[in-house]
């Protein structure tokens, strides 16, 4: 019997899609204004965030209603460390610590997974689906910000075992379709959905916070240095 969960996910999440698309930072990312500093943060932080997902999803894979949608292939976990090693070198893993929102973020996936796995579908949901939908526009914005070449610093958008993203996608939404459900447990789903859109604003409004520190300290030198040159 199908749920139409996938929809009822993408209906439900309709406004919380909206107000973290018009975060500052995301803006400024979609907009091809990328802050290499703020980004590789972004990606210390997502990888924290996948760790717990798949850390979790991977303890409950045998779950009623996790075994229909867990699928390894979307495992982002070692193509974030590798990104990480170029950003940060060899020694990454001993200087990375996750930010405040990123601690707020993976202690509810780790409480979700102790207490209700099945909302774990709503972490796994937000995350995956957008990165495999937007990720080739946002791996292009990114590659012509901060001038990478091939896939270095990149690899987070690459689903090297995702031959087809639209079948793919096809097929994630009738898994979801086909999770063993009730309707109070679908609304619950929604609405950890948007506490998780909820969490994933927060990340960006951290990252908007240090974007703005560092224009203002570009604007700062700009002025002094115009200062400078007319004193």
């Amino acid at each position: 019997m199908s749920t139409n969960l996938a929809q009822q996910l993408r209906e439900g999440t309709t406004k919380s899609h909206s107000m973290a698309e018009n975060v500052s930072f995301v803006k400024s990312f979609l907009g091809g204004v990328v802050d290499k500093k703020s980004y590789r943060k972004l990606v210390a932080n997502l990888f924290f965030v996948y760790s717990a997902i798949e850390e979790e999803m991977e303890k409950h894979k045998n779950h009623y209603a996790i075994k229909d949608i867990y699928f390894p292939e979307l495992h982002r976990k070692l193509s974030l460390a590798q990104d990480l090693e170029y950003y940060y070198g060899t020694n990454w893993q001993k200087n990375l610590e996750p930010s405040i929102a990123t601690k707020e973020y993976v202690n509810r996936i780790h409480y979700i997974g102790d207490n209700k796995p099945e909302l774990l579908i709503s972490h796994a949901y937000t995350r995956y689906m957008g990165d495999l939908s937007g990720g080739q526009i946002l791996k292009k914005i990114a590659k012509g910000a901060m001038q990478l070449s091939g896939s270095e610093g990149t690899a987070f958008y690459d689903f090297h075992s995702i031959k087809d993203d639209h079948v793919f996608k096809k097929q994630y939404r009738y898994a979801l379709d086909s999770v063993s459900i009730d309707e109070a447990q679908i609304a619950q789903i929604i609405a950890e959905a948007n506490i998780a859109f909820n969490l994933n604003m927060r990340l960006f409004q951290e990252l908007n916070s240090s974007l703005i520190k560092i224009m203002v300290m570009l604007l700062l030198n700009t002025i002094g240095n115009f200062r400078n040159k007319n004193s």
